[in-house]
Parts: structure tokens; sequence; C-alpha cells
């Protein structure tokens, strides 16, 4: 039901240049709210089956959803790439604009941008499409 709960099979990795073309698309169920640190976002995580058995014997019936809502805060910046996954920009794209509005080094924004998607991957936040050829 959730593909982006589910880990996929690992893959080759992608080269750089095919990383930097990978368009990321956030988890369709993220809550957000601002806050004045930045943007607080929740997001779902499958619930464990211990977990689960142990609410309906607590509770005395299933729960409503298979998942839990966790939070995680955004600082500036990356409240500032949050709001860059778009569906429609590349990873490069994304980078660019760091670099621009805030004087970075392009490959260093390449590797910030990089890394943050990469934890927000590895939560399941976001997931990456590769770009279409003609795009």
């Amino acid at each position: 039901m959730f593909s982006f709960l589910k880990k996929s099979p690992s893959q080759d990795p992608l080269s750089r240049q095919e990383a930097l073309a990978c368009i990321p698309v956030q988890h369709p169920l993220i809550e957000e709210e601002n806050n004045e640190q930045g943007l607080l976002i929740r997001y779902p995580v499958e619930q464990a089956p211990f977990f689960e058995k142990v609410l309906i014997r607590i509770s005395g019936t299933h729960p409503e959803r298979k998942y839990m809502m966790k939070k995680l805060q955004l600082d500036v910046l990356g409240s500032q790439v949050w709001r860059l996954i778009d569906g429609q920009r590349t990873v490069r794209e994304i980078a660019t604009v760091l670099h621009r509005e805030h004087q970075l080094n392009p490959r260093e924004a390449e590797i910030a941008v990089g890394s943050f998607l990469r934890e927000l991957g590895r939560r399941s936040i976001i997931a990456m499409r590769q770009a279409k050829q003609n795009e």
C-alpha cells in the first residue's frame, strides 16, 4: 500500500551525474507545521508487529492505521530545501538555488543537498525518481 515505506531491493549505485538528475518526491502522508525554528514535519513509520500486538492488548481493538507518525524539526536551510521539493525540480536544480541564495560553492551545495536528501530518503520521507530522458 505505501510504497514509500517499503525498502526497494539494492541496485547498483548511481553515478554523481545520475544522482543529481534525480527528482525528489515527498511522501504523500507528510504533515507540515511552521514554527520559530523552521518547519516541523510529521512522517509515517510502520509499526512493528510487537508494538501493534501491545496496542491491541491494551485497547482491545485493532489500531486504525498500520503506521505511527514521527516528527522531524528542520532548520532554516532544511526548510528551504524541503519547500523546493515539488516533484519537478532535480537535485541539481535544488542545489543551484542554495548555491545562489547562500553564496555557497556549487560543489558544497550539491554535497549538502545530497546528504540532506539521503537522510530524508533513509527515513522514507522522500523517494527519488529518475528524470525521463526528454526532461
